[in-house]
C-alpha cells in the first residue's frame, strides 16, 4: 500500500511540475524515391526529376519533460510533393502526393537561459494518398512505417514564446500505392511502384513552453 501511495505521488508530481513543449512551423525537404524517381523518369519523355525532389511540410509538435534533461513528445507532419509536365504532346502529366507523418518522440535536452537544444529520435505510423494524372485522374493510398533523428534549437523571443529551427533525417518505408488492389506498374523496370524515400527537412517555427 505505501508503494502504490509512493508511485501516485510521484505521477501527481511529474505531471505537476512537467513541463510542456508546443511547436508548430513550415519547412522544406529534400528527399530521395528512387522507385517514384524511375518511374517518372520512364514515364515522361525529356523532363526527368533528379535524384532528390523537394517538398513542402507544415508540422505540430508537443513534447513533455520527463526530467529537465529527457522529454516524449508527439508530431504530426504533412509533407506535400508535386511534379508536372508535358507528356509527349497528348496532354499534361502530373502527380502528386500528399505523405502524413505522425511520431512518437524521444528527446535530449540541454537547456539554459534564453535557448533549449534538443537532440532526439523518434518513429511512426506513414499515409501516402497520391494522384496521378494521365489524361484521367487516379487515386492511389499506401500506409507503412518510418524513423527519424533530430536536432532541433530554441531561442527564447520572450518568457514563454521561442523561436524554433531544426533538421530532421527521415527513413519512411510507405510501401507500394494500390487503387482497389490496382498498383502502379513500371513496365520498364517491371515493378510496383513504392513510396519509400530517405530525406532530410529544414523547419523554421515558433515554440511555446508551458510551465518554463
Amino acid at each position: 500500500m505505501k508503494r502504490l501511495i509512493l508511485v501516485l505521488c510521484l505521477i501527481v508530481t511529474i505531471k505537476v511540475n512537467a513541463q510542456y513543449d508546443i511547436a508548430a512551423g513550415m519547412g522544406i525537404s529534400f528527399i530521395n524515391n528512387s522507385s517514384l524517381q524511375d518511374y517518372i523518369n520512364s514515364t515522361l519523355s525529356g523532363d526527368e526529376v533528379s535524384t532528390f525532389n523537394s517538398a513542402f511540410e507544415v508540422f505540430l509538435e508537443t513534447d513533455v519533460s520527463l526530467t529537465p534533461k529527457f522529454q516524449m513528445g508527439f508530431e504530426y507532419v504533412y509533407s506535400l510533393f508535386s511534379h508536372n509536365a508535358p507528356l509527349g504532346g497528348i496532354g499534361q502529366y502530373d502527380i502528386t502526393y500528399a505523405h502524413h507523418k505522425p511520431s512518437v518522440l524521444a528527446y535530449y535536452v540541454i537547456p539554459g537561459r534564453g535557448y533549449k537544444f534538443k537532440f532526439g529520435a523518434g518513429a511512426g505510423y506513414r499515409y501516402v494518398d497520391l494522384d496521378e494524372k494521365i489524361l484521367a485522374s487516379v487515386n492511389y493510398t499506401s500506409s507503412g512505417f518510418g524513423l527519424l533523428a533530430r536536432v532541433q534549437a530554441h531561442t527564447a523571443l520572450s518568457s514563454s514564446f521561442f523561436a524554433n529551427i531544426g533538421t530532421t533525417l527521415r527513413y519512411d518505408l510507405a510501401g507500394e500505392v494500390a487503387n482497389n488492389g490496382n498498383k502502379i506498374y513500371n513496365k520498364f523496370f517491371e515493378e510496383n511502384v513504392n513510396i519509400n524515400s530517405l530525406s532530410i527537412s529544414i523547419n523554421l517555427g515558433v515554440s511555446y513552453f508551458i510551465g518554463n
